[in-house]
């Protein structure tokens, strides 16, 4: 019982990653921008999250004011990088796949170049400690599985339901799966296209952000040239697993993450098995996921990864 209760503790935290980077590439996808630079995004987002409070933060309370800030620093960066790549894929009318596989490889090479520069080698800091809610934390079973994390996941988890609130009840959330589904009727409509998934990938890519810097400031509690370790393209594949709806895609961050803290156990078990097998088991399992979900799966938005052009009746 023991086991299976740390399992399920470690898998809250462990998805709040992914579900934010794929939270906001649901906006992206509903807008009809796919962004498989979400990687290069986190990647960034975790070195600036990270820098602040190693560069000012030091020890003692304040410190947690400059976690707060890297956080808010990550996702300001990020929503640059994602108004970047609409520069590139909206305005430019840029193929999509490329210019994300673009904005990957500069995001991960210069948080690592700006890392080595400024930082040296790998450091850790404080970092954003758990805050168990009171009484609920005390649950058995139960709260230490869902009440005894650190303020960032819960604030991720209540990004579930707004999220659904913004693009299923709001004018806004209209706009963004219209200019997705039918950009030129709703251009028609006197919606502007181009602005509407430049705001969808400013939201995008500020979560993306957020997600890179809560695994350097809440979790691991450093940057690496590793850290995010394909997280940005799971969240891009956890979009299509999740039929672009935002509950569906918690499930699949929950799965996801439920499969490497498995592998962290079973490692820990000492069972006779070459540890890269158990390190490659959460990404097989998204595969074999994916692969069994895409016969029944919904069409996703129509445009989806096609530029729009006024000036043609295409």
């Amino acid at each position: 019982m023991d086991l299976v209760v740390n399992i399920l503790s470690m898998t809250v935290p462990f998805s709040v990653a992914i579900l934010l980077a794929s939270t906001g590439e649901m906006f992206n996808q509903r807008s009809g921008v796919f962004n498989l630079g979400c990687e290069g995004i986190m990647a960034m987002g975790a070195f600036i999250g990270m820098l602040i409070p190693f560069l000012v933060g030091g020890g003692g309370p304040v410190s947690g004011v400059y976690n707060w800030l890297g956080l808010l620093a990550a996702t300001l960066i990020g929503a640059l990088l994602g108004l970047f790549f609409g520069l590139i894929v909206v305005t430019f009318r840029a193929p999509q796949g490329i210019a994300g596989i673009g904005l990957q490889m500069f995001g991960v090479g210069t948080a690592g170049t700006l890392f080595r520069h400024f930082v040296g080698g790998t450091q850790s800091i404080p970092g954003m400690n758990s805050t168990p809610i009171p009484l609920l934390s005390r649950i058995p079973v139960i709260g230490p599985i869902f009440f005894s994390h650190n303020l960032m996941v819960y604030i991720a988890f209540l990004f579930v339901p707004a999220a659904w609130y913004v693009l299923f009840k709001t004018s806004w959330g209209l706009k963004v799966r219209a200019v997705g589904t039918h950009p030129r009727a709703a251009d028609s409509m006197g919606i502007n296209v181009n602005r509407t998934r430049y705001e969808a990938l400013a939201l995008g890519g500020a979560l993306a952000g957020l997600a890179g810097a809560y695994l350097s400031v809440c979790q691991v509690k450093m940057f690496s040239d590793e850290l995010i370790a394909g997280r940005g393209f799971i969240a891009v594949a956890l979009v299509y697993f999740g039929h672009w709806h935002p509950v569906k895609i918690m499930a699949g961050a929950l799965l996801f993450s439920f499969a490497q803290t498995i592998q962290y156990n079973v490692q820990g078990l000492g069972i006779d098995l070459p540890y890269e097998f158990f390190v490659m088991l959460p990404y097989i399992v998204v595969i074999v996921v994916l692969a069994f979900t895409s016969k029944n799966q919904k069409t996703g938005p129509a445009a989806l990864g096609k530029p729009f052009n006024r000036e043609m009746r295409t």
